[in-house]
């Protein structure tokens, strides 16, 4: 997998959930030198359906431009809008969050899509590691939180993944795009292009 390389102009995936029991749909293009990550997470919580669009907008690089979430959480509207700005600043629905200056990524916590991001962002090679400080929209709350990870690339298709200062380990399996195709026990990918 070359992260960086071009890649065509949509590459899209389904995946199935099992902590969240549902599908989502995410597709991942580049428009305009940006790259938009946008999809649709459908699950049960709580024995509550639940709906949820999501938009990521990226620059070139992959920094985190803006983020929008919306649709329903059983009978609760979730309607969330994050900015970002060149000095770092974060915004969630007009409210700066001074917890994520600075950061980088944002961690949608119901959906693997934003695995994504820093994996394309740095481009390891195989035996390299980073840490990562990612702002964390967490399920079912909904704030932005500080959610200090690292990345591993131990094979070209796996990167072990560590959060919550390595409470949580996973070997994820991403494919040529860096879509995970496998994050074992919690996202399984049904069908990608």
């Amino acid at each position: 997998m070359e992260p960086n390389r071009d890649i065509s102009p949509f590459e899209s995936i389904l995946w199935r959930g099992f902590v969240l029991p549902g599908h989502e749909a995410c597709r991942l293009f580049s428009q305009d030198a940006r790259w938009h990550l946008e999809g649709t997470a459908v699950f049960s919580h709580e024995q509550q359906p639940c709906r949820l669009d999501y938009q990521v907008l990226c620059d070139a690089a992959w920094r985190t431009l803006s983020t929008s979430v919306e649709g329903w959480v059983g009978n609760t509207v979730i309607a969330i809008q994050i900015k970002t700005d060149a000095n770092g600043h974060w915004w969630l629905n007009e409210v700066e969050q001074p917890d994520v200056t600075g950061y980088i990524d944002i961690d949608l916590n119901f959906s693997p899509s934003t695995n994504l991001l820093p994996i394309r962002r740095l481009n390891l090679a195989i035996g390299q590691k980073a840490d990562v400080k990612a702002a964390w929209l967490r399920f079912p709350s909904f704030h932005l939180e500080p959610f200090p990870q690292q990345y591993h690339r131990l094979e070209e298709n796996i990167y072990r993944y560590e959060s919550a200062g390595g409470q949580f380990v996973a070997d994820l399996t991403v494919n040529r795009s860096g879509f995970v195709v496998d994050y074992p026990g919690i996202w399984q990918a049904e069908a990608a292009e």
